[in-house]
């Protein structure tokens, strides 16, 4: 399995950036999917999950501003991110596995046991 992101970049308060990240080497369409974020000297945060139904959850800070979504011919998930604030600064990472129960905690806990992956991470600077 593996992830890679893209679409990070610099943008000024109130702007747009749009991350996807590519997935290859397993059923993407049954996978919970999901973006976290982190800043240095901080824990990963979870951004916004979506399940194999399409299924989403946010963050209550994105909720509003960001959409998450899979585009399952083309094994590919995004992050609209609308309304940026500097305090969205960070790296952004990608997150997959197969587990049925789809959420910010199940996610990470997968992943830790060795059930997921993370990609490798796009940076996202917000100027005020």
């Amino acid at each position: 399995v593996q992830l890679a992101e893209s679409g990070g970049g610099s943008v000024q308060s109130g702007g747009s950036l749009r991350l996807s990240c590519d997935a290859s080497g397993y059923t993407y369409s049954k996978y919970c999917m999901g973006w976290f974020r982190q800043t240095p000297g901080r824990e990963r945060e979870g951004v916004a999950t979506v399940d194999g139904d399409g299924d989403a959850t946010y963050a209550d800070s994105v909720k509003g501003r960001f959409t998450i979504s899979r585009d399952n011919p083309k094994n590919t998930l995004h992050l609209q991110m609308n309304s940026l604030k500097p305090e969205d600064t960070a790296m952004y990472y990608c997150a997959a596995s197969h587990i049925r129960a789809c959420s910010v905690h199940t996610l990470v806990v997968a992943i830790a046991n060795s059930l997921g992956n993370w990609g490798q991470g796009t940076q996202v600077t917000v100027s005020s």
